[in-house]
């Protein structure tokens, strides 16, 4: 696994949940974006992204994700979600994840997200922060992530 997910400095585990699986006995494509929306916050909570907001009124905002799908997955299993940050505008990022599955020993499905930075008290987009910056930086450094 660590070679698979290697560049990602953050991996979210997660179990399989039965009920995650759809009429075709395989986890429903919806499902994906919430092992990402997972990682994501597990990453934000790295940023202390979340208690920024609750200080400054200044948080990230999904703005577009996308998914591909590779091999299906199915009940029993653990995913291991790499999630990075590999771009990085004036007001917005993009996040990269990879699924690993623990059962297959594979990468099962990628996906990225566009996220914009917003001031929740004046209801427009902001510019990232260089404290942001540069614990983007220091967590991206853990796994020799590089970011573009």
């Amino acid at each position: 696994m660590e070679a698979m997910l290697k560049g990602y400095p953050v991996i979210t585990e997660i179990p399989v949940a039965w009920g995650e699986m759809d009429a075709l006995n395989h986890v429903n494509n919806v499902v994906y974006f919430r092992y990402f929306e997972t990682a994501r916050i597990d990453y934000f909570l790295q940023l202390s992204l979340m208690d920024d907001l609750q200080k400054t009124g200044i948080g990230p905002v999904l703005k577009e994700t996308q998914c591909s799908y590779k091999i299906p997955v199915t009940f029993p299993d653990t995913l291991h979600v790499g999630s990075k940050i590999c771009d990085m505008g004036d007001d917005r990022f993009t996040m990269q994840y990879s699924i690993y599955s623990q059962k297959l020993g594979k990468i099962t499905t990628t996906g990225y997200a566009k996220v914009v930075m917003f001031n929740f008290q004046t209801n427009k987009k902001t510019l990232i922060s260089d404290e942001i910056r540069v614990r983007v930086a220091e967590i991206q450094a853990k796994s020799n992530a590089i970011l573009v």
